[in-house]
């Protein structure tokens, strides 16, 4: 999909660039992934999953094939450079359920609190609701994640459902998934 870069405060005065990633972006996404799944056990892998199942290579065709998507959007946040966090919006393509778009996104723990992750969130809801025919945003957040599920509630989504019992840490602690919703003003 087509995104025209945008640069937005956060809220230490600091500025954001809020891009579509490319193959020069690779190494710094890879980098990303093994941080963000370091820091806190809210997110679907461990770090040393990302070695496993990421390459250098592989991450340039992730990016290059997504850009070419019309169903999909991955847009990467950088802060002075460097690579702050990245979200993705999912249009589903069925005929019962091209009414539904998903969203993710993770943010590299030095930049929470910061204004990143609800000016993500809002772009991606805006960029949804231009969407033919898409009527509802969802997400799915982990049991626990509160300042995550504080954002989400801010924007407008509600909790649906829940998957219990769906994440299972190393420890052997098991986390719920809650399905959050919003319904798209059309415009």
């Amino acid at each position: 999909m087509k995104f025209e870069s945008k640069t937005f405060l956060l809220k230490d005065g600091r500025e954001a660039l809020l891009r579509l990633p490319n193959e020069a972006d690779a190494e710094a996404m890879l980098d990303y992934l093994r941080t963000t799944a370091g820091e806190t056990d809210f997110l679907m892998r461990y770090p040393e999953e990302c070695d496993q199942k990421y390459s250098l290579e592989g991450e340039k065709a992730i990016i290059n094939r997504i850009n070419a998507s019309e169903t999909e959007l991955m847009l990467a946040c950088f802060v002075e450079g460097e690579l702050a966090g990245v979200c993705n919006l999912m249009f589903n393509n069925g005929m019962k359920t091209r009414h539904i778009a998903m969203v993710a996104i993770a943010l590299v723990k030095k930049y929470w609190r910061l204004g990143i992750g609800s000016a993500m969130m809002r772009e991606l809801i805006a960029i949804a609701e231009k969407r033919e025919g898409v009527l509802q945003i969802e997400l799915e957040f982990a049991e626990g994640n509160h300042r995550a599920r504080a954002m989400y509630e801010k924007l407008g989504f509600r909790v649906t459902g829940v998957h219990p019992n769906a994440i299972m840490l190393k420890d052997g602690t098991l986390l719920n998934l809650y399905l959050m919703a919003k319904e798209l003003k059309k415009r």
